[in-house]
């Protein structure tokens, strides 16, 4: 077991020989310093468990030596005794006022040296072990939650997948589709980020966005796939897929599910009034419905379609900017500009099934 260590800090080398004399008998590993600065040194290279401490000495007085040592996170628990030739009450009144926790007179008595030493490091064996439990504590209740967040980020993910998964579903006769809804929702979290919406609230639109389109399962299979353009009563019917969704999807007043019903409703709705399915106009169109309409009509315009091949970036690029302050609110147009790079990443890691076939075709023939 090791030895406790107790600095004796004293200018005058026969007062730091006498201590030496009287502790290392007893035990004690006896570390010695001349001066307050010398202290100081010692106590961060080598932290003591106790410090006999002079007051009267050149340069930093063992006042200051104290209060320092208390200022210091470290240092602080370190028990502190005076040793002194002083006896007034207003002496000792400010040595512990500087942080001493006992006093000792000189000359100082070897049995009550003793006492007074022994008793000081129990205090500090008990602080010490206050100290290493509060310690094991935090860190178990960091592991604690460290595994919580695994635990809720793999729930989280979880429930991503599955709302992918049923929104596929519903747009499963669809067979261009793919992963429309996992770019589009990537779209409109990168979109809704710049924006500076909260973390919160970009996570709802991730997890609502998937659900815009559920209404389409209502759609008659010959309006749905209609490789043509609509007629105009068909189209009257098509647009009815927004109203449907909103309809199948409400029920709860707050979370995901009712930004869902809010987005699946009004993501058709456009800037300049002209939408669908209530022509609302601006402001009047919920914020995750115009980011959403964004993200939903570049995937749309970037992807295969029963009725369309793919436009290029560029092309599509194009038409959104065109389309700011009409069918887009301009300030959502900037954002998807601003992050235009992210969304290429995005459109690259969601490629559809059939892309990244040719994808990888194309690679090995090289």
């Amino acid at each position: 077991m090791a030895k406790l260590k107790i600095l004796v800090v004293d200018d005058e080398d026969k007062n730091l020989s006498l201590m030496e004399a009287m502790l290392v008998p007893l035990g004690y590993e006896v570390i010695l310093a001349k001066d307050g600065e010398q202290a100081l040194e010692k106590v961060q290279l080598t932290p003591p468990d106790l410090i006999l401490l002079d007051i009267m000495m050149p340069g930093l007085d063992g006042y200051e030596v104290a209060r320092r040592l208390k200022e210091d996170k470290e240092a602080r628990i370190i028990p502190i005794v005076m040793v002194t030739i002083l006896k007034e009450v207003e002496d000792r009144v400010k040595a512990l006022e500087a942080g001493a926790d006992d006093l000792l007179t000189k000359p100082v008595d070897k049995t009550e040296l003793r006492a007074r030493v022994q008793s000081l490091l129990k205090v500090k064996a008990y602080n010490d072990h206050m100290r290493n439990h509060q310690k094991e504590l935090e860190k178990e209740v960091a592991k604690r939650t460290e595994q919580l967040r695994l635990a809720f980020e793999k729930i989280k993910k979880a429930s991503l997948d599955s709302i992918y998964l049923l929104s596929r579903a519903a747009e499963y006769k669809d067979e261009d589709t793919g992963a429309h809804i996992q770019r589009m929702s990537n779209y409109a979290a990168a979109i809704a980020r710049k924006l500076g919406l909260s973390e919160r609230v970009v996570e709802s639109i991730l997890y609502a966005a998937p659900m815009h389109d559920v209404g389409k399962i209502g759609i008659p299979d010959h309006i749905l796939l209609k490789p043509g353009k609509l007629g105009p009563d068909e189209w009257e019917i098509m647009k009815q897929h927004t109203v449907m969704g909103a309809s199948i999807l409400k029920g709860p007043n707050t979370g995901f599910i009712k930004l869902a019903e809010i987005i699946a409703v009004t993501h058709h709705e456009k800037w300049d009034g002209s939408g669908y399915p209530k022509g609302l106009k601006g402001i009047q169109i919920n914020l995750a419905g115009r980011i959403t309409a964004i993200a939903d009509v570049f995937d749309a315009l970037t992807s295969k379609r029963p009725y369309k091949e793919p436009l290029s970036l560029e092309k599509a690029v194009t038409i959104i900017r065109k389309q700011r302050g009409l069918h887009f609110d301009p300030d959502v147009v900037d954002a998807f500009f601003a992050v235009q790079d992210e969304i290429v990443l995005i459109k690259d890691k969601y490629r559809d099934e059939e892309e990244r076939l040719v994808f990888r075709m194309v690679g090995e023939a090289s």
